[in-house]
């Protein structure tokens, strides 16, 4: 052999021994740095400032519910700086089939729908193609002049016009008046067999709901007061209509396929049926049961077998809690996730500010306002938990929760399925044992 063939399959060796080098380096970060939906990556939580000593607190409180039959089961997930540093399933999906509670599993989230509603709308806005400020008539003519239900002193009710036009912002803060049917009005809307926030067994697009919904008096002028409805349920057909896509396929392309969010969906695919977690309810003798087969929000519902027609942007929506904190952390980042632009970061700090002045929700007490689809803390003394001024979150009817807190860069999504709760006490726990385990 000669030197130059000598030195060629020198070469040919260590370029071999380098590619094989290179892939086991790049296996084993595999398997030391493993991720999910979205590349969220995971990370040891004193890298990011947590204890793990005192997480452990953490999953002691939720397997006690478990264990004292208040808790079917369910995952709570806790990012930081980028990372998820606690990902706990606990308890059982399905308590009589005797199936534990994967990380991955799937849930009704409700009304977490709302908020990526929210941002959808926002979007749409920073495409040219509409400005929160506008009438929500301009796009949805049957909303260009509304009535309102007004009381009389011997308890009856009549119907006035609303003294003005109610705009796309009044829909993203629930101060356009509309409630859930629930109002002086109940009767009409009942009329209308529009109760309640469960659409998922309704055999109609809900373009053809929310016009319906139009015609009904609201519990209150637009702006006068926070009213929880079918506000973000108006959006989700308002955004089918200016972006002349169904709502499902929207946010897919949009949202769910830029953030990798796979296992988001109005209605369950036929390959993820063993994971959706079943409802449960507690009991008032104490103790829980699982909730019947059917329609309706105390169901199992019909987000496999219904007619898979009638999208809710107000609360239709199943997601994981990766998934979920996917979509958060891109809240966190400013709009932005692995490369993918969601929203700006502008449109971001406007969505988590104060919009409502003094009608914040009351049931949060003090100390908390209202942004475009989210709580927002503006005194955390006033408020009297665990937190920090400009947290932001919303949680659902099944017993879920979430919340964003830019200051110590926190994302907690708390995922489970209970209604009703029996004022179950775990969402302030867990709020409290989330930030005792905080060091740095």
């Amino acid at each position: 052999m000669n030197i130059r063939s000598s030195k060629s399959a020198t070469r040919l060796h260590v370029t071999r021994f380098l590619l094989v080098s290179l892939f086991v380096l790049f296996t084993g970060l595999l398997v030391t740095q493993p991720t999910f939906a979205g590349d969220l990556e995971r990370a040891k939580p004193g890298d990011v400032g947590l204890s793990s000593e005192r997480l452990e607190r953490l999953s002691t409180m939720l397997n006690s519910y478990v264990e004292d039959d208040k808790l079917p089961g369910g995952v709570a997930l806790v990012a930081r700086h980028g990372k998820v540093a606690y990902l706990e399933s606990f308890g059982h999906r399905d308590l009589a089939a005797g199936e534990k509670m994967q990380d991955d599993d799937i849930f009704r989230i409700a009304s977490q729908t709302k908020a990526i509603i929210s941002v959808g709308v926002m979007m749409l806005q920073e495409d040219g193609q509409l400005l929160i400020s506008e009438p929500i008539g301009n796009y949805l003519p049957e909303f260009m002049e509304t009535t309102v239900a007004v009381a009389n002193d011997d308890g009856s009710y009549e119907v006035v016009p609303a003294n003005r036009k109610v705009t796309i912002r009044d829909l993203l803060t629930h101060t356009s008046g509309v409630d859930y049917g629930d109002g002086l009005a109940k009767d009409r809307w009942e009329e209308a067999e529009i109760t309640g926030w469960y659409f998922a067994h309704r055999d109609e697009p809900i373009r053809e709901t929310v016009s319906r919904i139009a015609a009904l008096p609201f519990q209150s002028h637009p702006g006068e007061k926070w009213v929880y409805g079918y506000s973000t349920d108006i959006l989700g057909a308002l955004i089918e209509v200016v972006s002349g896509q169904p709502l499902d396929e929207f946010l897919h392309s949009r949202i769910f396929v830029p953030l990798e969010m796979d296992d988001t969906h109005f209605y369950l695919p036929e390959s993820k049926l063993d994971r959706i977690a079943v409802v449960y309810s507690a009991k008032e003798t104490g103790g829980i049961e699982r909730t019947a087969d059917g329609s309706g929000l105390i169901t199992q519902g019909e987000y496999v077998d219904g007619p898979r027609r009638s999208f809710s942007g107000g609360a239709g929506l199943l997601s994981t809690a990766a998934d979920y904190a996917t979509f958060l952390q891109m809240m966190l980042n400013g709009g932005e996730l692995n490369g993918n632009r969601i929203i700006s970061r502008k449109t971001v700090e406007l969505m988590t500010v104060n919009h409502v002045g003094q009608n914040a929700p009351s049931f949060f007490g003090g100390g908390v306002s209202f942004g475009l689809g989210y709580y927002v803390v503006s005194d955390v003394g006033e408020r009297g938990v665990p937190g920090s001024v400009g947290e932001y979150g919303w949680g659902g009817a099944y017993h879920s929760t979430y919340w964003v807190d830019p200051e110590e860069e926190l994302v907690v999504v708390y995922m489970a399925q209970l209604i009703p709760s029996g004022g179950l006490d775990d969402h302030g726990k867990l709020r409290t044992l989330v930030y005792q385990a905080i060091e740095d």
